[in-house]
């Protein structure tokens, strides 16, 4: 069964020459862009063509779509970012703090060719390449704009990071981002109550961008620097992937979704700790949701853990959480 009987959609569709964008949930704020329609929907709808500016069975393709708390972006192929949703905040890049409830281009990112977004709680950001480069700018670089990011237009950020280096990939929690570089470093900036920048320590407040340079193979060996491929923010806690296709989480940790049978600070683990439960198993991406953290093997298995008292562990009615056992399914995605 392909997507479009699942959706219940009847008409033949290429993949390969066009995709569309599904949506469903909660509406309070304009989010699935569905503009007057307040209630919620509980079975996805296709956001029609002409939205976005193209014509009806016109030649649409979507790179990458993200959401946040009450807002959502989403990237064309040409590269054009669209927003729409909440924007008390500024995280639709407009400039204003006005919901919109239907997508509309960021303007300001009109130059630059964006390959990727990722939506935190109130804020965006963004990698994107220059449309035209002589060679004085980095391939791929780093926009931010929302909540706790200094603009509600999209700027230009560079962080701990040097103007030269080339992005790889970011990703946003509930109030901390963390990027990722192509030479396999992690910068992180937020709040950091939880320990979810990987520092260390907890901090009070609002904490600059800073390189990770500590991760914990070992409880019993000083922390070192690790080359990371992949990396995924949950509400207040983050998981990375290693070169050797290793799982390191941290933050918050209280229902199990850092996947440690211990937590070294109370209910957080406050530096880059190995998945021990995961040793021998190559895992080639992992994503955080709320609560829960998942990973996929590069064998196709599919491993979850964290809370799933909303079921989102695919394991089956639970009490209470699911803590430090693994889905041992070796079934093949």
């Amino acid at each position: 069964m392909d997507i479009d009987e699942i959706l219940g959609v009847s008409r033949p569709v290429s993949l390969t020459n066009k995709s569309a964008i599904y949506v469903w949930g909660y509406n309070q704020s304009g989010q699935t862009g569905r503009r007057e329609e307040e209630r919620s929907l509980r079975i996805p709808k296709q956001l029609p063509p002409e939205l976005f500016g193209c014509p009806a069975g016109g030649n649409s393709r979507w790179l990458d779509i993200a959401c946040g708390r009450e807002h959502t972006a989403a990237v064309a192929s040409d590269g054009s970012l669209f927003t729409w949703g909440a924007n008390e905040f500024g995280q639709l890049g407009d400039g204003s703090e006005n919901a919109r409830k239907h997508p509309k281009k960021v303007k300001q990112l009109q130059s630059e060719f964006v390959i990727s977004v990722s939506c935190g709680a109130h804020c965006t950001v963004a990698i994107a390449e220059p449309r035209e480069n002589d060679g004085s700018m980095s391939g791929r670089r780093l926009w931010v704009w929302g909540q706790n990011q200094g603009s509600n237009y999209p700027r230009l950020f560079w962080g701990a990071f040097s103007p030269s280096t080339v992005i790889r990939q970011v990703s946003c929690g509930a109030v901390h981002v963390v990027a990722l570089s192509e030479e396999g470093l992690l910068q992180a900036w937020g709040y950091n109550e939880y320990g979810q920048l990987g520092r260390g320590v907890t901090s009070e407040g609002l904490q600059g961008p800073r390189v990770i340079n500590g991760y914990a193979k070992f409880l019993d060996e000083a922390p070192e620097l690790v080359k990371i491929t992949q990396v995924s923010c949950g509400e207040y806690h983050t998981a990375a992937i290693s070169e050797k296709g290793e799982v390191y989480t941290w933050g918050m940790g209280s229902v199990g979704q850092l996947g440690h049978c211990s937590l070294q600070s109370g209910d957080k683990e406050l530096l880059p700790r190995r998945v021990v439960s995961l040793d021998g198993i190559c895992i080639k991406e992992v994503a955080c949701g709320g609560v829960h953290t998942c990973a996929v093997t590069a064998k196709g298995a599919l491993y979850a853990w964290g809370g799933g008292q909303a079921g989102q562990l695919g394991v089956g009615p639970l009490n209470g959480f699911f803590l430090c056992k693994l889905n041992e399914s070796e079934m093949m995605l």
